[in-house]
């Protein structure tokens, strides 16, 4: 039994998003796993599928440093949206980034539910309640 129906990853590192992939496989956290490796590529994916609610993944794992739009980018555009949107899917920050500057930021944002440092873990997932 899956935990999440869907999941999506957006982080520029392909290596990272395998791993976080059979992370997220090997524990049955999510049925379905969407991944993107630019935040722009996301935000087209969401704002497509905007009416669609079952098309929309519950968690989405948002790296900070991405080229041409990085995650706090991708939160800007994100508010933007529709509140059906917003509602059905909570953002996680999964970051290298260990800057207390980011970490505020990111905690800042209402969207933002959780900070987590990679890789992505088992416990990490446990703890996981949106």
């Amino acid at each position: 039994m899956f935990r999440y129906k869907s999941v999506m990853l957006v982080d520029d590192n392909e290596i990272d998003n395998i791993i976080n992939e059979k992370i997220i496989e090997s524990n049955k956290f999510s049925e379905e796993i969407l991944v993107f490796q630019s935040g722009q590529e996301a935000l087209d994916f969401l704002k497509a599928n905007e009416q669609k609610p079952d098309l929309l993944p519950e968690i989405i794992f948002l790296d900070i440093n991405m080229p041409i739009m990085d995650g706090f980018q991708f939160l800007e555009v994100f508010e933007k949206y529709g509140d059906q949107l917003k509602n059905k899917c909570r953002i996680i920050m999964l970051s290298s980034s260990i800057s207390p500057k980011d970490i505020d930021r990111a905690a800042s944002s209402i969207y933002v539910k959780k900070y987590l440092n990679k890789p992505l873990t088992a416990r990490y997932l446990n703890a996981i309640t949106v």
